[in-house]
């Protein structure tokens, strides 16, 4: 059951990492999506270096060679990540997280089809009893119909808004209206093929021979250098070098880039321990996000989002009750 608990931890921490993320971000800072991935990039990065003398790597040369190897899976995380900093400057929590997150669904789909067709649905991975099933079923519905609530939703703010044209062009909702919704989009796509080659990378049978704690340092060191890359890109398109320690970038971009990495640490054992229900019950999270940001942001939520939202918990719920229930038996 291990891995419930871990998954469960893994979208506490990411759901106040968007709740941070949104409070970090300035809409009128067309950088300011860079100025958070050169903080998730610290942190990450020196939480890869502090877990080093853990790792099972015997060389440098050997940790390059796995590094080329999880390429995919962490530059498919990095860019999802990045595009979902830049949606917040556009659009609300409660509508970018459920969108992203329904890659949740799609990710166990593919781990699926993919275990299939090799032949490696082993006992963990085939471990879906009919309870299982209905709790999974109930987060992947609940994850898409909420994101689908979101998008008809945005849609119908942007064309209600009114007002003179003037009004209409410094409105950003209204300039971008329902393309803002292209963001969350895109990370969902981006955030499903990491998913899936984490799921698949990760699995004994299937994977690279990588274990947790190698998984985490080769994507922190890659998110390491994709923040000197943000930080470079700074200075050359501003003239300035980016001061990530000055007060007002501290504490919510700090705050959000430490939830994530608390995250991303449950988010790999959970992964490693049961790729297929943990891929699914991790993009929940976005529940969590939804939650927070109608207390501290105060943004409205419709009947037909808590209907979502309460779908989405149940199915936790009953995953939760069955992995109790076996291991009881």
């Amino acid at each position: 059951m291990m891995w419930f608990w871990f998954a469960l931890l893994c979208l506490l921490f990411w759901g106040g990492a968007d709740l941070f993320y949104k409070k970090g971000t300035d809409a009128d800072d067309r950088y300011s999506h860079l100025k958070i991935a050169v903080w998730v990039g610290l942190v990450m990065g020196a939480g890869a270096l502090i877990l080093l003398p853990f790792s099972e790597f015997t060389s440098l040369s050997g940790m390059a060679a796995d590094a080329v190897k999880y390429t995919p899976a962490s530059l498919s995380y990095i860019i999802s990540m990045v595009i979902g900093y830049a949606g917040l400057r556009y659009l609300e929590v409660s509508i970018v997280s459920p969108v992203q997150n329904a890659s949740g669904a799609f990710s166990m789909i593919a781990m699926l089809i993919f275990f299939a067709a090799t032949g490696t649905v082993n006992e963990d991975l085939g471990d879906l009893s009919a309870g299982n099933l209905v709790g999974t079923g109930l987060i992947a519905v609940g994850l898409v119909a909420l994101a689908v609530t979101e998008n008809r939703l945005a849609r119908k703010e942007a064309d209600a808004l009114a007002g003179s044209a003037e009004e209409k062009k410094r409105n950003r909702k209204y300039q971008f209206g329902a393309l803002a919704l292209l963001f969350p989009i895109l990370y969902c796509i981006f955030d499903t093929v990491g998913t899936a080659a984490d799921g698949i990378i990760l699995n004994e049978e299937t994977g690279l021979g990588l274990g947790e704690i190698e998984v985490l340092i080769l994507y922190g060191l890659t998110f390491l250098l994709a923040g000197i890359g943000a930080w470079i890109f700074l200075l050359i398109k501003t003239k300035k070098p980016y001061n990530p320690f000055a007060k007002k970038e501290m504490l919510n971009k700090g705050a959000a880039a430490l939830f994530e990495e608390g995250g991303q640490i449950f988010y790999v054992y959970a992964m490693a321990k049961n790729p297929v229900l943990a891929a699914p019950m991790v993009a929940s999270y976005c529940i969590v996000s939804v939650i927070l940001s109608r207390i501290f942001l105060k943004e409205k939520l419709k009947a037909s989002q808590y209907a979502c939202v309460a779908a989405v918990i149940a199915g936790i719920v009953i995953l939760g009750v069955m992995e109790g229930l076996g291991e009881m038996e």
